[in-house]
């Protein structure tokens, strides 16, 4: 899921801390020899080397953040005790403490694998500001930053090798879902609405609660479906089942059958679905899309294409159409980049989204006219998704205590690396969301798009019926409470 934003500052810095390491090593070689030859005839001792070292180590830290940081207030210590300032000394000051030489000896050799695991093992060192303030400072500088050849060429070796990191067979797929949404679904109740919606919300104004922006989603989604009473509706990446029941509870679908590959979310689905007034609507299965054999009339998939690969496009859009009635209409909602085709760097590919990966339209659009569907609408998403992962990262942090009981601080430091780094993405680099409307052929749809706005208002209107009557009724409605597991 998000890898670009990071992708941006690693691959710059790498390369530019390599090339002045490539510079300067004549220098520092020079200073060694020099220091060399005075040692035989003068007895130079070993800690006059490494204090040279750690000298040259120091000044080729300055040197590459100082040509990166224009514009905000970045302090560094490293761990000799040298201090360096950083930018124009505006907005939010931060400031970073190396814990040791090697910490920064290996941010130097690898900082796109190095910089979150530094973090997660306190060896670079928050001391003022947040992690937030210094991936933000980090990312909104480099947006200016023009990189040299040797940057492209870097990026187009990591280009041509992507596809080696998402062969995302079935075997393969289940293995990625399980290192992220198998994890203690505990977790995702301390960060997540009340409805476990685990994908970009929908703010139609700042005064938004998390809470309403995730049900406006889903509102959002289902008036762009044109679901019609007694309709079959499969959802693909179904997560905890907040959307499935919302089609059969609110917006009247006839059957619901939402998979996943994710044991836990099956778990909290399954009971979801048993106690709603509408269960006997909703199935959940723990499925592979591929493995699916019926005939829907909507399909829906909310923030699951980031986990198919870019070489299973065909397969996936191919796989749909032939799930898909004549008349059948589908929605995708997928994090995307506004850029050209990118690829997802080490750390977020280790940690946190393994096989995952961020599209860009370009490549979308061509696996859907190969698999002979109509695109009916393309809406982007633009700062949704940043709010969404500002309440998100607020909310852990504010229950980073219990997140820290049910595994450790480490895991904590992780989380928060990530909620932040993705937040800062969308605000400062390329990435948005994509709303793709499609249709199994031409005419299905009404020729404008007013009927979005029509069938919002008529779910709107439907839910606060619905919320009187559970107000009058014995119990709320299953997609309103999430049972304890």
């Amino acid at each position: 899921m998000l890898a670009r934003f990071y992708g941006c500052f690693c691959d710059a810095l790498a390369l530019t801390l390599r090339v002045m390491i490539a510079i300067d090593g004549l220098a520092i070689g020079a200073a060694n020899g020099d220091l060399n030859a005075g040692a035989a005839k003068h007895d130079a001792t070993h800690a006059g080397k490494m204090k040279t070292k750690g000298a040259a180590m120091n000044r080729l830290l300055a040197m590459a953040l100082r040509r990166i940081v224009k514009v905000g207030s970045l302090s560094v210590h490293t761990a000799n005790g040298t201090h360096d300032q950083f930018g124009d000394v505006s907005g939010v000051p931060a400031t970073i403490r190396f814990a040791d030489a090697a910490a920064e000896r290996e941010f130097l050799r690898d900082p796109d694998l190095k910089l979150g695991e530094l973090y997660m093992d306190k060896r670079l060192i928050v001391e003022d500001g947040s992690i937030y303030d210094v991936i933000h400072i980090l990312v909104d500088n480099l947006a200016r930053f023009r990189p040299p050849a040797l940057f492209r060429a870097v990026e187009r070796l990591r280009f041509a090798t992507r596809r080696l990191r998402q062969r995302n067979f079935a075997k393969r797929a289940r293995q990625n879902v399980a290192h992220h949404y198998d994890l203690d679904s505990r977790l995702y109740r301390l960060f997540l609405d009340h409805d476990m919606q685990y994908s970009c919300a929908y703010f139609a104004d700042d005064e938004m609660s998390l809470e309403m922006a995730q049900r406006a989603k889903k509102r959002h989604i289902c008036a762009k479906l044109a679901v019609e009473p007694g309709q079959r509706v499969l959802d693909i990446g179904c997560g905890w089942g907040g959307m499935g029941l919302y089609l059969a509870e609110t917006a009247g679908a006839g059957q619901v059958h939402g998979i996943t590959l994710s044991q836990e979310q099956i778990k909290i689905a399954t009971q979801r679905a048993s106690a709603s007034p509408a269960g006997g609507k909703i199935q959940f299965s723990l499925s592979d899309y591929r493995d699916i054999d019926e005939r829907f009339d909507r399909i829906v998939s909310i923030g699951m294409f980031e986990h198919v690969g870019i070489a299973f496009y065909d397969t996936y859009f191919a796989k749909c159409a032939g799930l898909m009635t004549d008349g059948g209409v589908m929605l995708l909602h997928s994090i995307g980049c506004s850029d050209e085709p990118g690829f997802v760097t080490p750390w977020l590919d280790k940690y946190i989204f393994p096989g995952g990966y961020i599209p860009s339209l370009s490549e979308i659009i061509p696996a859907i006219e190969r698999a002979g569907l109509v695109v009916a609408d393309v809406e982007i998403l633009e700062m949704h998704y940043a709010e969404t992962l500002r309440h998100w990262r607020q909310r852990f942090d504010a229950h980073r205590q219990e997140a820290a009981a049910l595994y450790d601080e480490r895991f904590c430091r992780m989380w928060e690396f990530y909620l932040a780094a993705a937040e800062v993405a969308f605000r400062c680099e390329n990435l948005v969301v994509f709303q793709i409307l499609l249709t199994k052929r031409a005419g299905v749809l009404p020729r404008t798009r007013t009927f979005m706005a029509e069938r919002t208002a008529a779910l709107a209107a439907r839910e606060q019926a619905m919320e009187q009557d559970a107000r009058a009724g014995p119990a709320p409605l299953a997609g309103q409470t999430i049972p304890d597991t």
